[in-house]
């Protein structure tokens, strides 16, 4: 078996998913993990799968065959765990460069962003935009938290950050 990282997007629509799901299983893939989205009326995923090394291209060829559905791929290795990880919420008034502000606070110390999902969402009393992530780290050495924590405060007084598990 081969693993495979796939990504998907197409204009959103009853039973996309399960027509995705039909294709792998008929090619005998393995549907390892994923991540699926609605933007806008766009439906946007990311698949990490495996399937006999064989039946690779023809799985690729039999979902490029659903209507409207754009894809990329790429063989994957089953990777190194970090030995020690970390889980965080994030969150904040909205602002452009936030995402940019965050990855280079953690890059300065050497943590790895093993995971990161953000939404923009409205204050529930005051309407204010915000900005919330949560948020896997990754790190091979056990580095003190309260190093990370005091280098994603640094992205301003308004940051709000919980350390979650």
């Amino acid at each position: 078996m081969m693993r495979y990282v796939i990504t998907l997007q197409a204009p959103d629509r009853k039973g996309l998913v399960e027509h995705i799901a039909n294709v792998i299983s008929r090619h005998n893939g393995n549907w390892l993990d994923s991540e699926m989205r609605h933007f806008d009326g766009i439906f946007a995923a990311i698949l990490q799968i495996e399937v006999p090394a064989h039946k690779c291209d023809e799985l690729i060829e039999s979902l490029e065959c659903i209507e409207d559905l754009h894809l990329t791929h790429a063989k994957s290795t089953k990777p190194e765990s970090p030995s020690h990880s970390l889980r965080y919420q994030i969150v904040a008034n909205d602002r452009p460069g936030l995402v940019l502000q965050i990855s280079n606070q953690l890059n300065k110390i050497g943590i790895n962003i093993e995971q990161f999902s953000s939404q923009f969402e409205s204050a529930s009393h005051s309407g204010i935009p915000l900005f919330k992530a949560s948020v896997v780290l990754g790190m091979d050495d056990v580095i003190d938290e309260e190093q990370i924590e005091q280098a994603l405060f640094t992205l301003g007084d308004d940051v709000v950050i919980d350390k979650l598990d």
